[in-house]
């Protein structure tokens, strides 16, 4: 349903305090941008930007929302180009140091766009990709909602997010608001900022009722906030109707059109086409407002402090179901570029600055001042600071992981099934257990969660019942709300905003869970974009990408991933792993989760495989190397597997994931048919390989001294001029800096086309990973 927001008003001194502040705050926002403009030295010839006209548009709403109802426990996600407008209230409100002001887009200044983890004062939501930000809240409730009811915590407050009307073009937009498990959270609100203006233009058409259909059909409550007090007024009067329905249905681009525009000019636009009696009751209707029509048609919702304060009460009575707010306003509000095509990013000139600031009715002296303490201004912010202050809030408990469950090796597996045993096993943990949640965008069975699954249940809102046809179904689909397994649909933008909501656990509920979700491996870069959101974030979790590669031969290029591996190194905040054999993944997953709850900890990718391997090998080489330096070697990021024989001719062979066999069987093949020896290291983690070969190479930058990384450390003295053969089943690329960090000649494999259909040994073949190929490469190394 739509909601028609009442008439009932705060008191005239207290829209009279927050309309003071509310032009203090537009002044602000519009000077920050400015300085950093105009006046501030640039250390470069670049362009250094800002929105005036998009933070003006937004000073009603944030006024209102900031001063009047935000409370401390509610989170915020701001459109990234509204930041100064969210600078200067938390200027004013005493959060944010006078120095920053004319920082904006500085280095240790002012981020361009609202940063979790880089803004000097307090940001609930990153956002800068537009329409990842805003609907991260939407699954920030869910996730609160899930920690309710596991381990009886919450914020207690609402998530709210604040965003232009033209992020609604964003794609993952809806598939947030499809997914059933969003429908009922009465803690959402959304406040839409329709300026209908994007970047490039004035949007075409009247979109507004489409988009609020969208919303009702996805069971949210709708509020329109589309005329201001003095225009409703005139409707009331006789010829208000037909003054209304030429407004209704003039074209945005019209529309706009009249915002610069004279007052014969507006009056002229608003009669054309009217004819007969009607034109003779509209134009007495204009008479009445002489001198006061174009201020008049430009009177909208969303720049009325009243009715927006009344839309964010009748929001906070809307407890069963999510709340958005269409609040009409015009971008670049009170400025002179006010609803003027391209102004996006267009910026006020010198003069103009001069004139906004006289009718702020400040001076160059005075720019800067908050308000007078004692004045109502002053008191009013008080009060706001105080109603938004979260206190000292103990941190997040740290929990203790074991580091290791197993005690011995499986005969032979896979990689994605040893993930699902390892799950198992975790939820008989104590402490570790009830913190465990997995999600899936319908793929749980097909990733190996049944087992988790059938032990620890489905999580929804409310208990469904089990159905007698579902009783002989191995797995056990069991939901209500002492559930730890998420189901999504099949989104994976939602998957990892969800997974970045529940990783941000110990912060915005200060309880630690330990979020894992499951993908086909393929599919992570569709997922990509949420996952930096979530990383850039600070948000800490686990994703199992699974099936990966050609490996999975049978299903052809389009379910074969070949870029994921590059991914998960260049990615900041997540860490890479590939294993191949089940302890070497037990503990990997193990220390991530152990390390992801450190202050620099990081989410962890684990790129997994349905290739059944003999673990042998590893047993063999805990033997050898005694199981706490294996352990030590898995987590710093690989270990030697194969020691080579004696020959005059040797050489390394470094693998990871599912292609290990292949290099194992490319030595054997090596020493049986060349007389060449071959070392084979297993590179459990390429990323930390390369992180610390690289950080510990650069260390002189900084005026420490270089240290030897563990790949070096991997290598023999007496091996440290041998040739190395690196082969991955994904993009060579991900493992060809092996060769530099060792100093020696190198062969990169890897799968660099995209796949296709075959048995396994045809598809390594044709793709040159097979053992042949790698021996033939450890050969070519070894040519002088």
């Amino acid at each position: 349903m739509t909601a028609t927001v009442t008439t009932s008003r705060p008191d005239h001194a207290t829209l009279a305090t927050l309309s003071a502040i509310e032009r203090r705050v537009l002044w602000l926002a519009v000077r920050i941008v400015d300085f950093a403009n105009r006046e501030r030295p640039r250390g470069d010839g670049l362009k250094v930007g800002g929105h005036q006209a998009s933070s003006a548009s937004m000073v009603t709403l944030m006024t209102a929302l900031y001063l009047a109802d935000l409370r401390a426990e509610d989170r915020v996600s701001v459109k990234p180009h509204a930041s100064p407008v969210l600078q200067a209230i938390e200027y004013l409100l005493g959060r944010l140091d006078r120095s920053y002001l004319t920082r904006l887009r500085d280095f240790g200044g002012l981020q361009a766009y609202p940063s979790r983890t880089k803004d000097p004062y307090p940001v609930d939501y990153s956002t800068g990709s537009v329409g990842l930000g805003s609907a991260a809240p939407l699954f920030g409730a869910l996730a609160d909602r899930f920690t309710q009811s596991r381990l009886g915590v919450s914020t207690g407050g609402r998530f709210i997010s604040l965003l232009g009307d033209a992020e609604l073009d964003e794609g993952n937009i809806w598939e947030a608001l499809a997914d059933p498990l969003t429908r009922r959270l009465g803690n959402v609100l959304w406040i839409v900022d329709l300026n209908r203006q994007s970047l490039d233009r004035v949007i075409p058409g009247i979109r507004a009722a489409e988009l609020e259909a969208q919303f009702r059909a996805n069971g949210w409550e709708v509020i329109e906030l589309k005329y201001g007090r003095r225009l409703r007024e005139a409707y009331a009067r006789e010829g208000g109707e037909v003054l209304r329905r030429r407004i209704d249905e003039m074209p945005n681009e019209q529309y706009q059109s009249l915002f610069g525009a004279s007052e014969e000019v507006v009056c002229a636009t608003v009669a054309d086409g009217v004819e007969g009696e009607e034109r003779a009751v509209l134009g007495r209707l204009l008479d009445l407002y002489a001198g006061r029509v174009a201020p008049l048609v430009r009177d909208l919702g969303g720049h009325d402090l009243g009715d927006v304060l009344d839309a964010l009460r009748r929001a906070r009575e809307t407890p069963d179901r999510p709340t958005v707010i269409f609040a009409y306003t015009i971008k670049g509000y009170n400025l002179e570029i006010a609803g003027r095509p391209q102004n996006h990013s267009a910026l006020l000139d010198a003069a103009q600055i001069d004139r906004q600031r006289d009718r702020a009715g400040l001076t160059p002296e005075t720019e800067w001042d908050g308000f007078t303490a004692g004045s109502p201004e002053a008191e009013l912010l008080a009060q706001a600071g105080k109603r938004l202050d979260r206190g000292v809030i103990p941190p997040a408990p740290r929990i203790e992981v074991p580091r290791t469950i197993s005690i011995r090796d499986p005969g032979e597996t896979s990689t994605q099934a040893a993930f699902g045993r390892i799950l198992l096993d975790l939820s008989r943990v104590d402490e570790v257990s009830e913190r465990l949640v997995t999600v899936a965008p319908d793929v749980s069975s097909s990733t190996n969660l049944g087992g988790f699954i059938n032990k620890t249940g489905v999580w929804g809102p409310d208990e469904e019942p089990v159905y007698d046809e579902m009783a002989d179904s191995p797995l056990k689909w069991r939901v209500g709300p002492g559930g730890q397994h998420i189901e999504m649909g099949i989104a994976e933008m939602n998957l990892v905003l969800l997974l970045g909501q529940l990783g941000l656990s110990w912060d915005f509920q200060r309880e630690r869970l330990f979020p894992i979700g499951t993908l086909y491996d393929p599919f992570v870069m569709r997922a990509l974009e949420g996952i930096v959101y979530s990383t850039y974030s600070g948000s800490r979790f686990v994703l199992a990408g699974t099936p990966s590669g050609i490996s999975l031969s049978r299903e052809g290029g389009a379910h074969q991933s070949l870029n994921t591996p590059g991914i998960g190194i260049e990615t900041p905040g997540l860490t890479y792993a590939e294993p191949c054999y089940a302890r070497e993944l037990e503990w990997l997953l193990l220390d991530g989760l152990a390390r992801m709850q450190t202050p620099d900890g990081e989410a962890l990718y684990l790129r997994l495989s349905t290739t059944p391997v003999d673990q042998q090998p590893f047993t063999a080489a805990a033997a050898r190397l005694g199981e706490e330096r294996l352990r030590a070697d898995v987590v710093a990021g690989g270990f030697r597997l194969r020691e080579p024989g004696v020959s005059d001719d040797r050489v390394i062979l470094a693998a990871c994931g599912a292609i290990v066999p292949e290099a194992l069987a490319a030595a054997t093949l090596l020493s049986e048919e060349e007389g060449v020896e071959a070392a084979v290291l297993c590179l459990s983690s390429p990323d930390r390989l390369y992180r610390d070969w690289q950080t510990r190479r650069a260390a002189p930058l900084s005026g420490r001294a270089p240290g030897i990384s563990h790949l070096e450390k991997l290598v023999t003295p007496g091996g440290r001029d041998l040739p190395v053969v690196t082969v991955i089943d994904g993009a060579s690329h991900a493992l060809s800096f092996v060769g530099s960090a060792l100093g020696v000649r190198s062969v990169a494999l890897g799968v660099d086309r995209f796949g296709q259909t075959g048995s396994q040994p045809e598809v390594y073949a044709e793709y040159g990973i097979d053992a042949a190929s790698i021996a033939t490469a450890a050969l070519v190394a070894l040519e002088p």
